[in-house]
């Protein structure tokens, strides 16, 4: 785990190994003035000697200034790799999301990605810059600390090593218990964002059926499990504070008694009034550089579950990957689908297609209807690959889907789902999405064919307007327009319209799917409609049911032949729906 996070270091591998520098030398530095602060006190002060106390007195000015320079510097660097490393932890694994296909997201819920893009690695760059200067300082104090007191008397150093192993095990104790209570909150926060975004996203609907109170109770329970588990584990987290100043004491308490006796019973021979004084000093660097090593430990526990979380991320293997020698071009919108099943989770027992068998000619229009949960969707979107198929193949041009390089198969399949995305910025910087070298005259093009041209150019800036996150200040119809003029853009060889005239009038809808047929003669044109009005006049019109083709035909011999066909082009009539 440490090892994948590692990798994200880069290019702030020198200002780490210059803090863990600067702070080698700080501690160094600090470790050395008790130690002249001894001398100063037994040759200069004792002895009233005032060159000795003004020479003393001068070295130790200078280390005091020189250990604040290496602090300074040590602060400095660590926060530059700390910063830098969190930016590239975040870009790869943002970059990791975008390779993901399908069900590699549908593995991970948005709520918990963002959660992992933003709480979990806060914590990991704390962790991080504990870890480069705190992980650093504790050690080597506590080891020079050490050899300092065994230098000036062997018996009270042996104090410390008798008590420092109650203070590691308390320690030990208490993070073993706050590990699965940290673990358990980075998945409440999960809950808490979701409970943020749907309720941002849903906002006109929460208004609408007056939910706002059962909204805000939800978010409370979430709210209030997040603040009981932290109030817990601060709790325990709490208990190192009375331990250690109870170990803090008690060495003071014994280093003071022992160190006294040896005083008066050798006459200062054995041990002198500076080196107890120094004793008490290194004795606080000892102990401050365990409760140092705790504090650090302390980090790690709540860190070490975000950094599960996001080396989970980062070791999902992408699902769908190019294949060695990938094919670079799209013969043709030609579409088989030779005996195909697909289940989402790879299970043959729960498929949700089952047995298609299926063959569209290029520039053909195909209408696909079918009840909700037909699987209609789930069929289309084996095409330009987003899943690929359990059994059987899946092949355009004639060649499987599979052995096509992925850019160049979904460059030649446009897709416009049920859920039309617009992302904030210009009508046009969201019609480029389709193709980014597109002219004036190309863009005014595909908004004609369709009909997106009419409400633009009603528009002030035209062109220019600016869009609201997901397009708000648009309607569904005007959404879906500019969706399908995106997806025109790319000039697919396949076009799919999966339910994506649903908001758009009938009038209008009719003169999308002419202006498709009269300018787009040579490409492969499926719609997915609820409106029979919508697919009447295609070439070929398939029934999907229960994840299976029901029947398929043209409009006038699925009347003959189709009675699922046939009750819903009559309900719809009865109802005007032409």
């Amino acid at each position: 785990m440490i090892k994948k996070l590692m990798k994200s270091i880069r290019e702030y591998k020198k200002p780490s190994i210059l803090t863990s520098l600067c702070v080698f030398v700080e501690v160094v530095l600090e470790v050395l003035i008790p130690y002249v602060m001894s001398a100063l006190i037994d040759q200069g002060i004792y002895q009233n000697s005032m060159p000795t106390i003004l020479k003393l007195g001068l070295l130790l000015s200078l280390m005091a200034i020189c250990s604040l320079v290496f602090g300074y510097l040590s602060g400095s660097f660590c926060a530059k790799a700390s910063s830098g490393f969190a930016k590239n932890l975040r870009k790869d694994m943002f970059e990791k999301i975008q390779t993901f296909s399908f069900s590699n997201i549908d593995k991970f819920s948005p709520a918990g990605l963002v959660t992992r893009l933003t709480t979990d690695v806060n914590f990991l760059q704390n962790s991080y810059q504990m870890f480069i200067r705190g992980a650093v300082r504790a050690p080597f104090m506590l080891i020079l600390s050490l050899i300092m007191t065994f230098t000036i008397n062997a018996k009270m150093a042996l104090i410390l090593l008798c008590i420092a192993p109650f203070l590691v095990l308390g320690l030990f104790l208490i993070l073993k218990k706050v590990h699965p209570i940290f673990k358990r909150t980075m998945k409440e926060y999960d809950d808490l964002n979701r409970t943020v975004q749907e309720n941002v996203r849903a906002m006109r609907v929460v208004k609408s059926y007056v939910r706002e109170e059962h909204e805000i109770e939800k978010f409370d329970v979430v709210g209030d499990q997040i603040y009981e588990d932290m109030t817990k584990a601060n709790k325990i987290l709490a208990l190192t504070s009375p331990l250690m100043q109870v170990v803090i004491y008690s060495c003071m308490l014994l280093i003071s008694l022992l160190g006294a006796k040896i005083i008066v019973s050798t006459n200062s021979t054995e041990l002198t009034t500076g080196q107890l004084t120094v004793m008490f000093s290194y004795t606080m660097q000892i102990l401050s550089s365990l409760m140092m090593l705790a504090y650090i430990l302390v980090v790690s526990a709540i860190a070490r579950p975000s950094a599960e979380r996001i080396v989970e991320l980062l070791n999902e293997n992408q699902s769908i990957k190019n294949p060695d020698d990938p094919i670079m071009k799209v013969k043709s919108g030609d579409i088989d689908f030779d005996n195909v099943s697909f289940s989402y989770k790879d299970d043959i027992s729960k498929l949700c297609l089952e047995n298609i068998d299926l063959h569209i000619k290029s520039g053909q229009t195909v209408g696909i209807l079918g009840n909700t949960g037909s699987s209609k969707s789930t069929l289309i979107s084996l095409i330009p690959r987003l899943y690929d198929a359990t059994v059987g193949e899946v092949k355009v041009g004639g060649k499987n889907v599979k052995d096509y390089d992925l850019k160049t198969l979904r460059d030649s399949v446009a897709v416009v789902l049920q859920k039309n995305t617009l992302f904030s910025g210009t009508i046009k910087e969201n019609l480029l999405w389709g193709n980014e070298n597109a002219t004036d005259k190309q863009l005014q093009t595909a908004c004609k064919l369709a009909c997106a041209d009419e409400f633009i150019e009603g528009f002030e800036k035209k062109y220019d307007t600016y869009l609201e996150e997901g397009g708000t200040n648009l309607s569904g119809g005007q959404k879906q327009r500019l969706c399908i003029a995106r997806a025109v853009l790319k000039k697919p060889k396949i076009l799919i319209l999966d339910d994506s005239t649903s908001a758009v009038d009938t009038k209008t809808d009719k003169k999308i799917r002419m202006a498709f047929r009269e300018e787009l003669p040579k490409t492969t044109k499926i719609i997915i409609s609820q409106r029979v009005a919508s697919v009447q006049d295609a070439d070929l019109i398939i029934i999907m049911e229960s994840g299976k083709i029901a029947s398929m035909g043209t409009h006038k011999e699925l009347l003959k032949t189709s009675d699922l066909y046939k009750d819903i082009y009559e309900s719809q009539n009865k109802k005007g729906g032409k």
